[in-house]
């Protein structure tokens, strides 16, 4: 029986991520990206606010790839996601410090 329910669970889970949900996050992708390539295009905005603008868009599909592509929204990814919060923390650091070193 304990066989039965988790054959029906993953049953269940593969319809889940079946093609559609990989259609859908493509075309959110591909207007993540086409709405940097616009906001660049179209020129007649603040500097700053383009590029604040790039790096939110930047950070949303960042979160967004590992969630949907790269499956860390799924069981058993701890780990994974504790090494790439740990590689963001020393990545942002080298950067502080490099700025730091250089304008001290």
């Amino acid at each position: 029986m304990s066989n039965q329910h988790h054959s029906t669970v993953g049953q269940e889970r593969h319809r889940l991520e079946g093609p559609k949900n990989h259609y859908l996050s493509y075309i959110i992708s591909i207007v993540l990206t086409m709405l940097a390539f616009a906001i660049v295009l179209y020129g007649g905005i603040d500097r700053s606010f383009i590029i604040l603008f790039l790096v939110g868009l930047a950070v949303v599909q960042i979160f967004f790839q590992l969630a949907y592509w790269m499956h860390m929204k799924d069981r058993g990814h701890f780990f994974p996601i504790l090494g790439l919060c740990f590689g963001t923390v020393v990545a942002l650091t080298a950067v502080v410090m490099a700025v730091f070193w250089l304008w001290w």
